[in-house]
């Protein structure tokens, strides 16, 4: 099987993990605790965050994690639980190799462009 082929499959199934755990999680907190601030998908970022810190250190940490499983988990698994958690882990290595500017351009642009992406879109469709 091609690398790339195999690569893609990890991360397919990862994902496919990792959205179902995002609905399952954000439908029972929502039951839960019926508010208008969206603490399902706040405590599923937190978590996806705390999730790919793991898994990170853990790949990190010597043969805990093979390269393929490091895939699954944090590209595939939090990938398709969140994209905050990659959000997350790229503002610290940005913070942790002293990178302020960078940090804070990802971070705000991210944040603000964002927000407004999502209102353009909505708005494109509005007009039609």
């Amino acid at each position: 099987m091609d690398n790339s082929f195999k690569s893609l499959l990890i991360v397919f199934a990862g994902s496919g993990i990792g959205g179902v755990a995002r609905f399952g999680m954000q439908t029972w907190v929502s039951k839960i605790y019926p508010f208008t601030f969206p603490l399902g998908t706040f405590i599923v970022n937190i978590f996806g965050c705390f999730l790919i810190g793991l898994f990170y250190a853990l790949s990190e940490k010597g043969n805990v994690l093979t390269p393929d499983w490091r895939l699954a988990l944090t590209t595939g698994l939090c990938g398709g639980f969140t994209t905050f958690s990659t959000f997350g882990y790229e503002n610290m290595n940005l913070l942790r190799t002293g990178d302020y500017l960078y940090f804070g351009l990802y971070a705000a642009g991210s944040v603000l462009l964002g927000i407004t992406a999502v209102y353009i879109g909505v708005f494109t469709i509005k007009q039609f």
